[in-house]
Order: C-alpha cells, then structure tokens, then sequence
C-alpha cells in the first residue's frame, strides 16, 4: 500500500488483514495507474483542464451543465467542506439525495477534498441511516432537504456536521457555496485511498460496507464502458440505477465522465417518463432494470426511439423473454451484466454482437471468471456451482467478518471472490444464471435482506412469527414474499395484509416490503427451530 493522503486513517484502518485481500490483477495497458491518483481529477478537472469545459456534462428538467459548471461548483462545495464544515481527508461523508445535478457535484466535492463518500439511497430510514452512520463512523452529511425528516431522526455520537442542498437560509449548503472560491486544491489521494464506502444489505439484514479505492473508481470506468459499450464524447446516457448504488455512480456518472459524454439525470422514472427522456434528449445508451425494459418493450412504438443505440441491463437476472420481447419492439439487443457492490460493477457481460441466448455473457477484458464445486474447485463445462470471479476490483468489507464468506482465504482459489450467485458455464466460457446460493433477495434490481423484513413484520402487534423468501413473479422477476402466523385473536383479513405492508413500509425503506402475504398456523422448522425457507419455496 502506498503513501495514504488521509489524515483520519479510519477506513484504512479498518480494511480487511492482507491475507484476507482478493487477489488483484492490472495486466491491461489501460489499468496501469500512478500511485497518486484523485479519481475527480481524472473524471471532471482534466476534460476541464485540456479544453472540453465547454462540453454538456450533465442534462436535467432544469437545463443543461457544462464540465465547467460542474467543476466550479464541485470545487465551491469542496471548500465548504473543508473551510465552512471542518472536513479532514480521510472523514467519511453521508450524500443523500436522488439522482440530479447537484447529487453529482457533491460527490465530487467529497472526492476533491480527500474525503470518503458514504451515498446512501433516498428511501432509506432513519434506523437503517443510523446502522451506516455508527458502523462507517459519519462525521460529516450532505443532504437535499426533501429528505430532512429521516436525517434529522438518526441519533448519532459521530455526525457532527450536516448541511442541506434545496435550502433557503444562510448557513444552507447552497448559500455557503456561493461564497466560496472557484478554485480548489485537490487532495493528493493515493491511488489506493478509499474513495467510497458502497454499503449492502448481508443476508442477516446487517448492513455490509464494501470499500472502494480511487483506482477501482477509475478501473470500473475504463473496463466494461470500453470493452462492451465502446462510450465516447458524443453518447448522451440515460437510466434509472441512483447514484447511491455503484452501478449508477458508474453508469450514470463515472462513465460518461471518464469519455467526455453527459448524462441526463432525471430523480424518478416510470417506463414512459424513461421513454420520454430518450426521447427528449436523444439519448444514445440506457441503463435500467429488466423489469423496466419488460415494460418500456410494451410502450416503445409511441416514442420515437432512433437516437438510442445501445441499453445495458443489470441488478437482476434477465430474462431471455424480455430481452426478445424489447429486440422485437426496438431492435436493439440489450446488453445484459451481472455485477455486485463488492466489485464496484459489472465483470461479466458481452457486445450486442456476442450475445448467447439465456446467458448472462463472458468475463470482460480485465476479468476471470469461473465455477466452483463444494471443494472450491473448477466445475466441468454445463456443471451448476458457484460464481467466483477475480480482476482488478475487489471485496474489501469495512471492519467485517464476513470477509472470509466473500473471498477464499486459502487453496489454489485463495483471492478469488464468490458472489453469492450459482452459476453454469459452457465449453466457450458463457456464464448461465442459475439462483442465487444465499437468502439474498434481488427484486427490480435492489438487494433485500429477508431477516430484514422479517425483523419489521414481527414487531407488528397481530405477527407471532414469520418467514420472508424471495418468490417469482411475472412482472418484477421476484418479489418480496412474507409467511405469517398471527398471534391469537387476530383474523386472516385482506386489509390486515395490508396492514402489515404499510408497517413494513414504515419501518425500512419501502421497497423492502412483502409485495405477498400468505398467513399459515405454522411455518416449517428443523429439529433446532430454524424457519425451513427452501420449504416455503416451494409450492
């Protein structure tokens, strides 16, 4: 590890030991990098420095924002930060908000100032804030003001500063940037200075934080944009992943960036306000969930869709129907990937030219891929065992010991990560999706820990004890799917099931709840009283 440019050495810290490291690989031309490394000056300064300032970086409802706009404003935020707020290089930073243009230029500010961003998604409540801000140690929050209420709630011996964006008033993050310099001094990050803690729901419901290098940001970015998408200085992307999930911040900000592009960001979509913004903005990539492309496939005819080359999909497994399904009704042949928080982004995937019906794709450039068995090694071609993958990204949990779950720690596999998906690969070295091989729920691209849910649905006064699976379903893909026993005196009731929805609603983000409840007198359990969830899949 090199020299640290952080000051609050928190997060290095709390990496993993070096024995427990995934084992790392930059054998590309494109991946050898300085040990110096600030993943904003490669992003946004230098487009500004060699002459592309007057470029569109960013397309809104609101207008448009050159990479000049952006990067004065990331440096006026920067020296709030720092000279207003206190920030010391290393300090972690909660972003909150949806996916707009000042969301974009805080997480800049945050990496220019040294800082290590901790964006967490708009939906999620003040008890499940509170679990990221003590386990990452917070000191520091940027957040828009719509999401006031759930902020203020977090109790906290860490947050010490916090100032709100879209707010009126003189000590409101807008008003402090107006008075700053257009001017900042970047901190000299090293390379492997955590940038950003991503954190994921563990199948236990405790929330994990993956840690991300200055370099993993700028390798996802020169990786599958490259070898799959060929980006350059004329796409206008587009999608629906927030900017708080890692395959946002690549696809719909650090991607663009790193090839002079722009990005139209837009807080909310349905599939025809998705449709509308291709449309509007010509926009030429898109990256979105299946079961949006499911359901744009049925409305693209009303849009005029000719700008729009290329659409990545990710988050959950792809059904070969929808990908015909939206083929039929565009021409365009998606893309599909799969990723995951402990490796930044996608490291399988495919060209629309290399597409392999009901496959997930190949390892890209810069990635292995292969299948393990029980003893953690190879599967023959068209065996079913688990996905484990190694590359230039890699799982580092922040103070976890769940680490060892995520990456072998010895054998001829030692440093290579397991992602918790079954998987089957054929003779060519396509990867097929099977399952997933943990009690993870993956529902219209968000990560759902069932014991989670459970927790929220027990604390209902009418719930004696419950049981949470992830179920299929034709429109979503799966769906969040609750089995409940009621304590006596409660009835089996429609509007009790809806009930118990809302109170899942109220306690953790909303797109956790039980989309279907079943009630029963019973659940299945083993001999030592655990819930029997393989059971309840099956009808």
């Amino acid at each position: 590890m090199s020299y640290t440019g952080h000051l609050d050495t928190f997060a290095r810290d709390n990496l993993p030991p070096r024995a427990l490291w995934p084992e790392l690989g930059f054998e590309l031309p494109e991946l050898q990098y300085p040990s110096r490394l600030n993943c904003a000056a490669e992003l946004l300064d230098k487009p500004v420095t060699r002459g592309h300032g007057h470029r569109v970086a960013l397309r809104s409802p609101d207008g448009e924002c050159t990479y000049t706009q952006l990067f004065t404003q990331a440096n006026r935020l920067a020296n709030v930060l720092v000279r207003e707020m206190g920030l010391r290089p290393g300090n972690r930073v909660l972003l909150r908000g949806p996916n707009n243009p000042m969301m974009a230029a805080c997480w800049f500010a945050v990496m220019k100032a040294g800082g290590v961003c901790v964006a967490t998604m708009p939906l999620l409540r003040a008890k499940e804030l509170g679990e990221i801000v003590e386990k990452a140690e917070i000191t520091h929050a940027l957040c828009d003001k719509r999401l006031e209420e759930e902020m203020k709630k977090v109790a906290s011996r860490h947050l010490k500063q916090v100032r709100y964006w879209y707010d009126a008033g003189a000590e409101s993050l807008d008003e402090l940037a107006l008075k700053q310099p257009l001017w900042f001094t970047n901190v000299a990050t090293a390379a492997d200075d955590v940038a950003l803690i991503a954190f994921t729901s563990g199948t236990t419901g405790r929330p994990k934080g993956t840690m991300h290098f200055h370099r993993d940001v700028i390798a996802m970015s020169d990786l599958f944009p490259r070898s799959c998408l060929g980006m350059h200085k004329d796409d206008v992307v587009c999608g629906t992943p927030p900017l708080a999930f890692t395959f946002g911040l690549g696809g719909m900000l650090c991607f663009p960036m790193r090839y002079g592009a722009s990005s139209v960001l837009i807080e909310k979509h349905t599939p025809e306000s998705l449709l509308q913004t291709i449309e509007r903005y010509r926009a030429t990539v898109c990256f979105t969930t299946p079961i949006m492309y499911r359901q744009m496939a049925g409305l693209a005819e009303r849009f005029d869709l000719s700008s729009l080359s290329r659409c990545v999909s990710a988050g959950e497994a792809l059904p070969d129907a929808t990908r015909r399904a939206f083929r039929d009704a565009t021409g365009i042949e998606i893309i599909d990937g799969i990723g995951s928080t402990e490796m930044i982004h996608i490291f399988i995937s495919h060209t629309p030219e290399r597409v392999r019906r009901g496959a997930t794709g190949y390892a890209i450039p810069g990635y292995q891929a292969t299948v393990l068995n029980d003893a953690l090694e190879p599967c023959k071609p068209g065996e079913v065992g688990r996905l484990a993958v190694k590359g230039p990204t890699g799982c580092r949990y922040l103070a976890d010991e769940r680490q060892r779950q995520y990456v072998i720690s010895e054998g001829k596999m030692r440093g290579w990560n397991l992602t918790g998906d079954a998987y089957m690969m054929d003779a060519d070295g396509y990867f097929f999706f099977q399952a997933r091989t943990d009690d993870m729920i993956i529902s219209a691209g968000y990560n759902i820990a069932g014991p989670e849910v459970e927790d929220a649905l027990l604390a209902h006064p009418a719930v004696a004890e419950c049981g949470v699976i992830g179920a299929p379903d034709a429109e979503r893909g799966t769906i969040v799917k609750a089995f409940v026993v009621l304590k006596p005196g409660n009835e089996k009731t429609e509007d009790l099931k809806k009930a118990l929805q809302e109170h899942v609603k109220n306690a953790i983000a909303p797109y956790k709840y039980p989309r279907a409840i079943e009630f029963m007198d019973s659940l299945p359990r083993t001999e030592t009283g655990k819930v029997q969830r393989f059971k309840l899949r099956t009808p």
